[in-house]
């Protein structure tokens, strides 16, 4: 091991340190959570929220809900930090109370952030299944400043940050601990109201100085959420149909350099849009949205891109699509799995029209998502297009039905039309729970296509299946998977095709003594073994990786791995060999360091001369936040790649990703952005003003410029030569409006 990987061992072995205060004794002997029924209480006089708990409607006793125990990293244990929760609702709203009790309040974490940027400080919030079908929730998080963030999980698609809905939250850190009030339009969820209305709920809270996470019913190991939630009761709850009209007005100008001297004319137009949003029922939705602002306000972050085998996947960042998305995914992909999504809406580039149908009845849901996108249409740096002018049209229907307790079977139909040319795929997939223990799930899908004007046409299969099986101390999986050499899925996401491979997961969990080893909570050997065939490559696939992995306190972890095996590419055989390092922690409570190394074989993925490497890959980040308001993000990669035999430099790599925040209020902040790409030869910038009263009703004013390593010889541009010159500027406005009615 190299003396830069043994350096960053020490670094982060040495940081996470403090006591804890999880209670003593063995979690066999603890009896899990009660998960019997709640009643909410309905409020005569609605509470204002400001943190206090000092309302007529948080007089009363809390709920009696007795342990919450520990379900991250460790699960079963209590702490000594104690919370209490009130539940209360009108015609209009969900209003949820928690004090937050903390022995020592001076070591609570919290500040001033953007939303989902909350989770490395304490926290409290809850799990809301709104329709009682154990298909969906809606998970709200709130700092002690009331900052929020918002998750939306579903069965198939796990959990999502994307997708943000309107609600209000306040927090106030107290000498006891922390408070906070959430408030909840019932416009924002889907329920069905009547005389009895029923929903589920977990409550949650985290500690972050312990980097332990605690919840009410208690979350047993391998156990879904779908299957813990507390029933909780509604009584005289009306449906509450969501009406809305977003109206929108852009304006986005660019100039792109021409020559050394001179820029080309400032290419930009206003631009105004209208989405709405009709609620046929509380349960059925309708999007429509026309000449749609479909601008990212959030770059992506740089990434190495050099000597990649597989695309490298960007998240999806816009609205329009992120809402409802969890609809869309079907059981299975992700994680080590070659396809990560099969609805991976960046697909759908610059869309003009968009329309989407969701709806939950019931244990059944549908969705349904049409678009048209004028990208592929386009000509690109003057190159000629022969399909200029046409669009690419998609559709998307996906159907699931809950057979309870988690479980659903669902089908997926995608649709795509371009220039005479078409892709169709079907499927079906289902995920299973059998016990709290164990979990099946699996896909299948069958696809066919035709290019352009009506040319060759193919068709492909695929499929795969999962077997999981969790308990406190053991975690062990199988997957297998087959793609046909012409499988083809235009709206999906996946590395490759022409495979057919199977792999294993095999982990036990110990827990030291909490007194001998306070700042580790747990210690995590596992194996992993894939073994496979490349048709496309023509050679076999073998890969085993062992390690460990360490959870510490102060929100931090370690893992070390060996990694080998051999692959294939272009018809050779390549050997796979390396060590793994990562880590992070929460060193102080304005610093959080994470950091990786990796060195061994790789393969140059060259077509026709590929050869055997020696990659040595190095990451180190650093966040500092010195106020509430401050934070500063500074990331680092560097990637260096010899010839085996020789020791032959091929490539180095250096990329840096800067974020500078500072957050006046929950509502508005100011963000700068700097990347730099040494390979590209390139520097981003992009400026950011943001004001977001809630979702919708958003004003953002930005710059941004991209610098690149340009030499002009003989009136054409030489990349890679001469100074950085500012090659493309432009600067954007955009004010929206969400008005219910």
């Amino acid at each position: 091991m190299s003396v830069r990987a043994v350096a960053l061992l020490a670094i982060l072995l040495s940081g996470p340190s403090g006591a804890s205060t999880l209670s003593a004794g063995s979690p066999q002997e603890k009896k899990s959570a009660p998960t019997g029924e709640v009643v909410a209480t309905r409020l005569d006089t609605a509470p204002v929220l400001d943190g206090s708990l000092d309302e007529a409607a948080w007089s009363r006793p809390p709920l009696a809900l007795g342990d919450w125990l520990s379900y991250n990293p460790m699960p079963g244990e209590r702490i000594t930090q104690k919370t209490d929760v009130w539940v209360g609702y009108d015609d209009r709203y969900l209003y949820i109370a928690f004090r937050c009790n903390d022995p020592e309040p001076g070591k609570i974490k919290t500040g001033i952030r953007r939303r989902d940027s909350l989770f490395n400080d304490d926290w409290v919030g809850l799990s809301l299944d709104s329709l009682g079908t154990r298909q969906v929730s809606y998970d709200m998080f709130v700092n002690p400043s009331g900052m929020q963030g918002d998750i939306l999980t579903g069965t198939g698609s796990g959990e999502d940050s994307g997708p943000d809905w309107v609600w209000e939250s306040a927090g106030t850190v107290t000498p006891a601990g922390y408070n906070v009030e959430l408030r909840l339009p019932l416009t924002s969820i889907r329920f069905k109201g009547g005389d009895r209305v029923v929903m589920g709920m977990i409550f949650w809270r985290r500690v972050s100085r312990l980097g332990v996470s605690v919840s009410w019913p208690d979350l047993p190991p391998g156990t879904s959420t779908f299957d813990r939630h507390a029933t909780v009761v509604f009584t005289g709850l009306k449906d509450r149909r969501t009406r809305e009209l977003i109206p929108s007005a852009t304006f986005a100008a660019g100039q792109t350099r021409e020559t050394p001297s001179r820029f080309g004319d400032v290419d930009g137009d206003p631009e105004a849009g209208l989405s709405a949003k009709l609620g046929i029922t509380s349960a059925v939705t309708i999007d429509a949205t026309l000449n749609p602002d479909f601008s990212q306000v959030e770059s992506d972050a740089f990434q190495v891109e050099v000597n990649q085998r597989y695309p490298v996947f960007f998240s999806e960042k816009r609205p329009f699509f992120m809402e409802g998305s969890d609809m869309f995914s079907v059981a299975g992909p992700g994680g080590d799995a070659n396809m990560q999504t099969a609805v991976h809406t960046r697909r759908i580039i610059d869309p003009v029209v968009g329309a989407k149908v969701t709806a939950s009845t019931g244990k059944f849901t549908f969705g349904s998502i049409s678009a048209s996108d004028e990208a592929p249409g386009r000509s690109v740096d003057g190159a000629v297009n022969p399909y200029e002018g046409k669009n690419k049209v998609f559709n998307i229907a996906r159907a699931t039905y809950s057979l309870g307790g988690g479980s659903y079977i669902g089908s997926i139909y995608t649709d795509t039309r371009f220039a005479g040319g078409s892709n169709q795929a079907g499927g079906a997939d289902a995920s299973l729970t059998i016990d709290k223990r164990q979990r099946v799930m699996g896909m299948a899908l069958y696809t066919a296509s035709q290019t352009p004007e009506g040319g060759s046409t193919k068709s492909g299969a695929a499929a795969h299946a999962t077997y999981m099986f969790n308990t406190r101390r053991v975690n062990f999986q199988v997957f297998g998977e087959h793609y046909d050499r012409e499988f083809q899925m235009d709206t999906a996401f996946y590395n490759q095709t022409g495979i057919t491979r199977g792999w294993v997961f095999a982990g036990y969990n110990f827990y030291p003594d909490k007194k001998r080893t306070p700042w580790l909570h747990r210690v995590s050997p596992f194996v992993f073994s894939q073994h496979g065939r490349d048709r496309i490559a023509r050679g076999e696939e073998h890969v085993t990786v062992a390690g460990f992995r360490f959870n510490l306190t102060r929100q931090g972890f370690f893992r070390i791995d060996q990694f080998f095996g051999e692959e294939p590419w272009a018809g050779q055989q390549f050997k796979l060999g390396k060590t793994r390092l990562q880590g992070e922690a929460q060193l102080l409570q304005w610093l959080n360091v994470d950091g990786r190394y990796t060195e061994g074989y790789a393969t140059f993925y060259d077509p026709l001369a590929p050869f055997q490497g020696w990659s040595t890959e190095t990451g180190l980040g650093v966040s500092f936040e010195p106020t509430p308001q401050f934070s500063q993000r500074v990331s680092a990669t560097l990637v260096s790649f010899d010839r085996a035999g020789t020791g032959e430099p091929v490539y180095d790599v250096q990329i840096v990703n800067t974020r500078t925040i500072y957050q006046f209020n929950k509502y508005f902040f100011l963000r700068a952005i700097l990347q730099f790409d040494s390979q590209r030869k390139r520097v981003l910038t992009d400026f950011l003003a943001s004001y977001e009263l809630r979702p919708g009703t958003v004003l953002f004013a930005g710059y941004g410029s991209l610098l690149e390593q340009r030499a002009f010889r003989e009136g054409r541009w030489i990349p890679l030569e001469g100074e950085y010159l500012t090659t493309q500027r432009g600067l954007f406005f955009k004010a929206s409006y969400l008005y219910r009615f």
